[in-house]
């Protein structure tokens, strides 16, 4: 039994919701418009400004398929009403990021700066030169792009510096200490 699968999803005011042939979905809201195309084995349907998704029978196949379809389906529709949006903070001295155009720049401590090129469909930010917000309307998009920016400077447990999540924790190390003599 899928407990993530048999939830519901309520459809929000200014979402619609269409699904067509072959399990294609297509969901347009205040944000955007996101297409996918789900496993023609799940039953998706569409009553009242809520969606269901059923599965045809217990194999072990299906039952796999069941809460990972609605999950997607929930994020496609919390995407193009809402939005997501990931922050990420530099930590170091001289550590620092800037937008300019379709290109991310981050000095983080290397001979040369890091530079990345913003998909079309995300818009990112720096409020400030130890900050950028990265928002999208695909939440697979957003995280990968903020996990990319992420890996060019993963933050070190002894100094702590480097691209970490806003609400991330780092665990310190004590560094090595001098013997007594």
């Amino acid at each position: 039994m899928s407990r993530i699968g048999n939830k519901a999803i309520t459809v929000p005011g200014g979402v619609e919701v269409t699904i067509a042939e072959g399990n294609e979905v297509t969901v347009k809201g205040p944000k955007g418009t996101l297409t996918r195309k789900f496993s023609p084995l799940m039953g998706i349907e569409n009553k009242d400004g809520t969606i269901t998704v059923t599965r045809p029978n217990e194999e072990k196949h299906t039952k796999q398929l069941h809460g990972t379809t609605r999950a997607l389906l929930n994020s496609m529709i919390e995407g193009c009403h809402e939005g997501f949006t990931k922050t990420l903070q530099i930590v170091g001295i001289g550590y620092r990021a800037a937008v300019a155009g379709n290109k991310l720049t981050l000095n983080v401590g290397f001979s040369h700066p890091v530079e990345f090129t913003i998909p079309s469909d995300l818009t990112v930010t720096a409020p400030d030169a130890t900050t950028v917000v990265i928002t999208g309307i695909d939440k697979q998009r957003v995280g990968e792009f903020s996990a990319n920016v992420r890996a060019a400077k993963k933050p070190e447990p002894y100094g702590g510096k480097g691209v970490r999540y806003k609400d991330e924790h780092v665990r310190r190390k004590e560094g090595k200490t001098a013997a007594k003599k």
